[in-house]
């Protein structure tokens, strides 16, 4: 059999299409599997990592701006959409799939509207429960829409086409314990480990609370701490810790401070708290792993579903739920001491995550995507 998958732009969109193909693989070892992305996007790097073939079509994201850049960009929009079709078109046409995956991202709609077009099944998954932009475009020509919240099938105009089965998570999420991947990362067992990350592409505002967060515990080394600043983000975060709150050493101090952190799996596994936003795919993750967080919520997204998803965790006492406008670096500092000094507390928050996690999400949208080539 032959599948594609097509997602792009954030990890929140990649990574559950990697976990739903690594299943397949270990279920159909011949299979072929061809990934279709975005130009120039995050997507080009971490497909192949995983060891998958991916052809690129040029296509953009709309600004919501009115101003004169903001006009130009969706000009600039539409016409390469008016050249993704056709692009799309021709790949699904030299490969042949017998089913088309998409699971977020502007690439996915030229890919699923083509495919619709020449007859091959289509699918798509949306992991909040408010269906993105690109989603809503594709709800009248895909064959099924996959959701991650059984709340959400009352946001579409096709309600007799959304299958709920959560959100998938990667095999390497459920595989990984806490001793094995200290040793591997060379952290004893007794040391604090705090993992910190806002997003793939990372978050102005975010990272320098996070740097003030630093600049705080440097003056008392009470955890290790790893921080993922985002690729649009570091230069700015380390420059402003240099520069504005005149840091250095902070390597020797246990911080890291990285791009991006590709051995994501083996760090929240070693993590004690992970501090996060809490989009679907990272709760799915975090939920799986069974590992107490603190969420601060994107305020900046559709619906503020965020904040909706963070409730769930928080409400269920295995997450505190800070809001931006109040999530200043004392307070994250003061939160992370006192989780670290309470250790009952901690497990008790790992073992609700544990409970609200869906184990079979992976296997629900594979076994779906193999009944779709079926046909």
């Amino acid at each position: 059999m032959k599948f594609v998958f097509t997602c792009g732009g954030t990890a929140g969109h990649i990574n559950p299409a990697l976990s739903v193909a690594g299943r397949i693989r270990e279920l159909l070892p011949d299979s072929d599997i061809l990934f279709i992305g975005a130009e120039g996007r995050m997507e080009t790097e971490l497909v192949p990592r995983e060891g998958y073939d991916i052809e690129t079509i040029r296509i953009s994201s709309l600004s919501r701006s009115m101003k004169l850049a903001g006009i130009r960009h969706n000009l600039r929009a539409a016409r390469d959409l008016a050249g993704s079709l056709p692009a799309a078109r021709r790949i699904l046409r030299d490969f042949r799939p017998d089913v088309v995956v998409g699971t977020g991202g502007y690439v996915g709609y030229p890919v699923l509207t083509e495919a619709a077009r020449m007859g091959i099944p289509t699918c798509v998954h949306e992991s909040n429960a408010m269906p993105g932009l690109t989603t809503r475009m594709l709800e009248h020509s895909v064959d099924t829409i996959m959701v991650g919240f059984e709340s959400a099938r009352n946001n579409y105009k096709h309600p007799e086409k959304v299958k709920v089965t959560g959100t998938p998570v990667r095999l390497e999420f459920m595989r990984t314990d806490r001793e094995a991947a200290r040793k591997a990362l060379g952290i004893d067992s007794e040391t604090p480990l705090v993992v910190s990350v806002w997003g793939s592409l990372g978050a102005t505002e975010m990272n320098k609370t996070v740097a003030g967060t630093i600049a705080l515990d440097m003056e008392i080394g009470s955890y290790r701490f790893i921080h993922s600043a985002g690729k649009r983000g570091y230069d700015s975060m380390t420059a402003y810790m240099r520069d504005t709150l005149h840091l250095s050493g902070w390597e020797e101090k246990g911080i890291s401070v990285e791009p991006y952190l590709f051995n994501m799996a083996e760090l929240m596994a070693a993590a004690d708290i992970i501090l996060c936003r809490s989009g679907a795919s990272t709760l799915a993750e975090l939920t799986a792993m069974g590992k107490p967080c603190i969420l601060v919520p994107s305020p900046n997204v559709v619906a503020d579903h965020q904040m909706k998803n963070a409730r769930l965790l928080g409400d269920a006492g295995g997450a505190v739920v800070i809001p931006e406008s109040e999530a200043t670096a004392e307070r994250l500092h003061e939160t992370i001491l006192e989780l670290i000094g309470d250790r009952e507390r901690l497990q008790r928050m790992g073992e609700i995550m544990e409970d609200m996690s869906v184990e079979n999400a992976t296997d629900e949208i594979t076994s779906l995507v193999l009944s779709l080539a079926a046909k």
